[in-house]
C-alpha cells in the first residue's frame, strides 16, 4: 500500500447523504479548497456515489476485484491505461475494468462522479 502521507488526497469516506434526501453537489464544490478532494455521497446497494474535485495527478493503481466508474460534470479528466489514454470531458464517462492498472489525471481543476463498490477505499490501492 502506498504511503498516505506521498499521496496528499482528502479523502471522506463518509456517507453524507441517505435514502429520500436530495443530493446537491454544489456547495461541496463551491467549498472545496483542496487539490484533490474525494467525498462519498450516497450508497447504492453494495456501491457507492462518491464526488471528486480535482486538478493534478493521482499515482498509479489497480483493483483487483472492483470496477470503477468515473462521470466528468466539469473539466476534464485524463484516464492512464497501460498502452492507452483515455481523454473524457463534460459528460462522458468511462468503465476502467477491475484488474486493470491505471492512473487518472486532471490538466484543470475538475468535477467528477465515481461509481464503485463500498468496499473500495479511494486511496489507490
Amino acid at each position: 500500500m502506498p504511503d498516505p502521507a506521498a499521496y496528499p488526497y482528502e479523502t471522506r469516506l463518509d456517507i453524507l447523504h441517505g435514502p429520500l434526501e436530495v443530493v446537491d453537489i454544489q456547495p461541496l464544490i463551491d467549498a472545496c479548497t483542496f487539490q484533490w478532494y474525494n467525498q462519498t455521497l450516497a450508497k447504492v446497494n453494495d456501491s457507492v456515489v462518491r464526488l471528486g474535485v480535482m486538478q493534478g495527478e493521482y499515482h498509479w493503481h489497480e483493483h483487483e476485484a472492483d470496477d470503477e466508474f468515473f462521470y466528468v460534470v466539469e473539466g476534464q479528466f485524463i484516464i492512464d491505461l497501460e498502452g492507452r489514454t483515455v481523454t473524457l470531458n463534460p459528460r462522458q464517462g468511462f468503465v476502467v475494468p477491475r484488474g486493470v492498472r491505471h492512473r487518472t489525471r486532471a490538466p484543470v481543476r475538475s468535477v467528477i462522479l465515481m461509481v464503485e463498490t463500498a468496499s473500495i477505499v479511494p486511496t489507490g490501492t
